[in-house]
């Protein structure tokens, strides 16, 4: 499936339209942290690795601005345990 994500920092989020329905990885920023705080897909949507996508652009987006994260959505925490090579970016404390 072709996904187009949108980062619209002043909504703090990232966002796909699919099939006419809005999906969003939500955020805000304390200071140098990416604070991920939600992760919402439609139901009639899931299983399609939409979430997945979001997250992995919201962290893309955090690794290439020197920020860190703080997953306090748990399916941001459940990616990034599940997806080792991110763990460096998660902010101490």
């Amino acid at each position: 499936m072709s996904l187009t994500i949108i980062h619209r920092p002043e909504a703090g989020c990232f966002e796909a339209l699919v099939d006419g329905q809005r999906c969003d990885a939500s955020y805000r920023l304390d200071g140098q942290v990416m604070v991920l705080h939600h992760t919402g897909v439609p139901r009639a949507l899931e299983g399609r690795g939409i979430a997945a996508a979001l997250v992995a652009a919201a962290l893309a987006h955090a690794r290439s601005n020197g920020l860190t994260v703080r997953p306090l959505c748990s399916y941001v925490a459940t990616y990034m345990r599940r997806h080792p090579e991110t763990l460096d970016l998660l902010a101490g404390g």
